[in-house]
């Protein structure tokens, strides 16, 4: 009788480590084709979520969306196994937060883009910048660059030859109009947008300032083929799961397509 409570006490046990070993981290368990957990940012990316959600839950995907006020939170909740997916960021930045952090996720396929715009309160063409204006750009290394890209593209200075995604004005190597270039904090720059000539602006602060690419930049990058996709994107042992390819569906439809071009008015962009 002995031997048989030992046997079974010894059972249990190793019942228990099995469990313990198959949910802790590094699990490579697949994703369910039944629910999921998408993180995304407030605005465009939750608009768009929920009508993914709309079409997953008529073929039986429960999707659950967890909205992020930051561009940091999603992608540790994401690798540290809170969601199952995000979809908020440009390919750069995921790059910069894998290689700062370590983070062990991986873009599976393009959402949307948010073309970058020139805005300005008092000149209607980017031709009418003068001598000595300031123009205003953001001060965050994914988008410093983009932002003094845009101006570059515009014909208003030259940036060094070869410089990378993490260039700061530093890195202007022709300034003909000697503009006085303002770096500042992205959410802000709309708000300073009269106390600056001409302003490079993420799309989403823009819209949040009622400012679409389409009736009020004066100059912006372009809204087909945009060099800064947003991507979907989920931890790296996930990436061919069947769950994955059915969520493409629903992102690169006909619906969502539509969804997108008649909701954002040229300010988000399909980038499939």
């Amino acid at each position: 009788m002995k031997k048989r409570t030992k046997g079974i006490f010894i059972s249990i046990i190793g019942a228990s480590l099995l469990a313990l070993t198959a949910c802790g981290g590094g699990s490579s368990e697949k994703l369910s084709t039944e629910k999921i957990t998408l993180g995304v940012t407030g605005g465009p990316h939750q608009q768009i979520a929920q009508e993914v959600k709309k079409l997953a839950k008529k073929d039986g995907l429960d999707i659950t969306i967890k909205t992020f006020d930051d561009y940091n939170t999603p992608n540790t909740a994401l690798n540290d196994g809170d969601l199952d997916a995000n979809n908020y960021q440009t390919i750069p930045f995921l790059d910069a937060q894998k290689k700062d952090k370590g983070y062990k996720i991986e873009q599976v396929f393009k959402t949307v883009a948010f073309p970058m715009g020139i805005y300005a309160k008092d000149i209607k063409d980017i031709k009418g910048l003068k001598k000595g204006d300031k123009i205003a750009v953001p001060n965050d290394p994914s988008n410093e660059y983009r932002g003094l890209k845009l101006f570059e593209d515009a014909g208003v200075l030259k940036l060094k030859d070869g410089v990378e995604e993490k260039a700061t004005k530093k890195d202007v190597a022709e300034n003909p109009l000697d503009l006085e270039i303002i770096e500042l904090e992205a959410s802000q720059i709309p708000s300073q947008l009269g106390e600056v000539k001409a302003a490079a602006i993420n799309t989403n602060f823009a819209m949040g300032a009622g400012l679409t690419i389409n009736d009020d930049a004066i100059f912006h990058e372009p809204t087909k083929d945009n060099p800064y996709p947003n991507v979907f994107v989920v931890r790296t042992e996930n990436k061919d799961d069947e769950v994955v390819k059915t969520l493409e569906k629903y992102y690169h439809s006909d619906e969502i397509k539509s969804f997108i071009d008649k909701e954002f008015n040229g300010s988000v962009v399909p980038a499939f």
